[in-house]
């Protein structure tokens, strides 16, 4: 739960908050799982990325009941997408001092236990190689689930960010046309406001 209400604090949009309408709790991991879970099943389809549907409100539903799976190392899969998410803002280099003092005054907001904090803080503070969040991933679904939470932290303008985006989407052995889905799907959200 915690984790989830930090995804929706990384993600940071009113949409995804709308989106996730009665499952405020999991706000952000839910629509994430709904998005991913949406092109996932669209490429698995064989369609067309570009015509391709997009999550609904019923995805984001069904999405939060299957919150509770642990990623490929037992840990809970959220935290996974928790430090994507935090890996990805650091693409360019660096977090900005702003937009940590930011995602601080987010976590204030949120009744978060000590373990947590820790964890998110320790994530800030140190250099997360691609092979940790690589090792979340149980299977292509959740692959794509931590390649869209990284696209979504993220607006790739940068060179860094792009080259970041393409290694990861390597490691996790996501094939182009899944990354093509994955992006129709981000047309969903705004990039993340983290000012």
């Amino acid at each position: 739960m915690a984790a989830g209400g930090v995804l929706g604090l990384l993600v940071g949009s009113k949409k995804v908050q709308n989106m996730a309408g009665g499952v405020v709790g999991y706000g952000g991991a839910a629509v994430l799982g709904a998005l991913a879970h949406r092109a996932y099943q669209n490429w698995q389809e064989g369609k067309a990325a570009s015509q391709a549907p997009m999550a609904t409100q019923t995805d984001v539903t069904q999405a939060a009941q299957s919150l509770s799976a642990p990623g490929a190392d037992g840990r809970p899969f959220t935290l996974g997408l928790v430090l994507t998410m935090i890996a990805a803002a650091k693409a360019d280099g660096h977090i900005a001092p702003e937009e940590q003092a930011s995602i601080f005054e987010k976590m204030g907001a949120l009744t978060l236990d000590a373990e947590s904090k820790a964890f998110i803080f320790d994530a800030l503070a140190r250099t997360i190689p691609l092979s940790e969040i690589v090792a979340f991933a149980k299977g292509p679904e959740q692959a794509a689930e931590i390649y869209l939470a990284a696209r979504l932290a993220i607006d790739p303008d940068h060179p860094a960010e792009t080259a970041y985006l393409e290694a990861l989407a390597h490691r996790l052995t996501l094939p182009p046309d899944l990354i093509a889905h994955i992006e129709h799907q981000t047309i969903a959200l705004p990039a993340p406001d983290t000012k």
